[in-house]
């Protein structure tokens, strides 16, 4: 993300989105939901059955879609026996998922008795290397509401075959290691590949539940790792220049983008130590003037009220009539800078007190830092 630059993650809602022609945009499904749909047809083939195609699964909301099966194979391992396995394309609608497109497999065999159902990590799926997140280190990364889905589906197929449920399931997704570099799994300690994922099964366009998410996940991670300083940043040259000031390791830093409020809210539950908050002027910006979404569909920079932040440090009446005809709010950060007047460290207190506000009185110090669009750090509020 730029940290400048507005991002498009949050440009829709729930039912009813459009995108700019008013085409609605469809939904789709998450990647637990298709392992959930791809488990069940192996099992259903396990016990002697037909790979059932399409295959019919059940949502945590109570909707039962159906899924082409894309892959088929079944075999015998000497050590396990026989085992069968399917594959469902992920269909993510019209949201720009990393996974969309891809091949999600789930390969099924018989456990010892009385072992119930358990999970592998096949190729592709990561495991869990750094405690903190809901699962085990060790663990294969298919999260609680996914590893219940599957269950449930491999259990009501053992149950209609008159075969106990002591199942293994393997899940893995095609191409998932190269996948996974473009997700935040490496800074959470999940190696090998992707994260299985689905709280409700289903993939709103453009929600920002997963970024928030992960925004979370990160910050447990951290606590977890017993990390004293994390940075929450805007974009990838705010988080370049915090790292080139302080050093800070992959777990420390966090990708805040556009969720001021998320990250803040789940700090004020989960506190640690020293936060820098690191981000572009306009976004902080909105940041100083009380506003925790800082994208720009639901929040925008106000030229007066910068405007009239100069006219409290001094400013000549050209700059502050300049300001408020500018065109972008770096124009006014040059403007100022021309002038010799603070307006980075002045923007940089206010957002401190909004972050210090929203924290609630939580035991964290708050340092904030602005950058400009070539990433230097051009003001900034101490907090330590």
């Amino acid at each position: 993300m730029d940290d400048d630059l507005d991002s498009s993650v949050e440009t829709g809602v729930d039912a009813g989105k459009v995108d700019a022609n008013d085409t609605p945009l469809r939904r789709g499904w998450t990647t637990g939901t298709c392992a959930t749909a791809a488990a069940r047809a192996a099992t259903e083939a396990l016990f002697g059955g037909d790979f059932p195609d399409p295959v019919t699964v059940t949502l945590p909301g109570g909707q039962q879609p159906a899924f082409a099966l894309a892959w088929t194979d079944r075999g015998m391992d000497a050590a396990t026996g026989p085992w069968a396995a399917a594959g469902i394309v992920k269909d993510a609608g019209d949201d720009p998922d990393v996974t969309h497109g891809a091949l999600i497999r789930a390969r099924v065999w018989c456990g010892p008795a009385g072992s119930g159902v358990t999970f592998r990590a096949g190729d592709g799926v990561g495991t869990v290397t750094l405690p903190g997140l809901p699962l085990a280190v060790g663990e294969p990364a298919i999260n609680p509401v996914p590893r219940a889905m599957i269950a449930q589906a491999v259990q009501e197929a053992a149950n209609q075959a008159g075969q106990p449920a002591d199942l293994v399931v393997e899940v893995g997704v095609e191409n998932g290691a190269v996948l996974a570099k473009r997700t935040m799994n490496g800074r959470l300690g999940i190696v090998g590949g992707l994260s299985i994922l689905g709280t409700t099964g289903i993939v709103v366009p453009y929600s920002c539940a997963a970024w928030i998410a992960s925004i979370q996940r990160g910050i447990d991670v951290a606590r977890a790792a017993g990390l004293t300083h994390v940075a929450a940043c805007t974009g990838n040259r705010s988080e370049q220049a915090v790292t080139a000031r302080y050093g800070l390791c992959e777990q420390a830093l966090i990708d805040m983008g556009d969720f001021a409020g998320g990250t803040l809210k789940h700090l004020r539950r989960q506190p640690i130590a020293r936060l820098s908050l690191c981000g572009g002027f306009a976004k902080f910006g909105k940041l100083a003037r009380g506003l925790l979404d800082l994208h720009s569909k639901r929040s925008s920079v106000d030229l007066d009220w910068l405007a009239d932040q100069l006219a409290l440090l001094g400013a000549a009446p050209d700059l502050i009539a300049q300001t408020r005809s500018a065109n972008t709010a770096a124009q006014v950060l040059g403007l100022a800078q021309e002038a010799g007047i603070p307006l980075a460290d002045h923007v940089a207190t206010l957002a401190r007190a909004t972050a210090l506000a929203t924290l609630d009185g939580a035991p964290v110090a708050v340092e904030v830092l602005i950058t400009d669009r070539q990433g230097t750090i051009v003001g900034g509020a101490p907090g330590w």
